[in-house]
């Protein structure tokens, strides 16, 4: 059994994609959870329980993803938690880091790399 690395919570408004990545980072040794539907519900759960580090994938409806981070930066309780942005059209990362410089932008061929960084003892 592959040891916890730590706790993801990974955003993507396409339900089966968002299982596979899931699946992908869980055989990593990530505990996942996922929101594919609603971003309040998403920061609902993640003020509840807030994980290591939140990933939104801006492959699918970026504006969505991007209210959703705006609204954990902004929420006191929410704010420290990084947050990596995954894939995306240009367009669509460019608005996301003029709303949301500091998070962290990558690739899905690099999240696994990245997220090692967010590794817990």
């Amino acid at each position: 059994m592959t040891p916890v690395k730590g706790k993801a919570f990974l955003i993507h408004w396409n339900t089966s994609e968002a299982e596979a990545h899931a699946q992908s980072l869980r055989e990593s040794g990530w505990q996942v959870e996922i929101e594919a539907e609603d971003g309040a519900r998403a920061g609902v759960a993640i003020k509840a329980d807030p994980p290591h580090v939140v990933v939104i994938y801006l492959s699918s409806l970026p504006s969505h993803g991007r209210e959703t981070a705006h609204y954990l930066q902004s929420t006191k309780a929410t704010r420290s938690i990084p947050i990596v942005f995954v894939d995306g059209k240009e367009e669509a990362v460019e608005k996301t880091r003029a709303k949301i410089p500091d998070a962290i932008y990558t690739s899905s061929e690099e999240l696994d790399r990245l997220l090692q960084q967010f590794t817990q003892p």
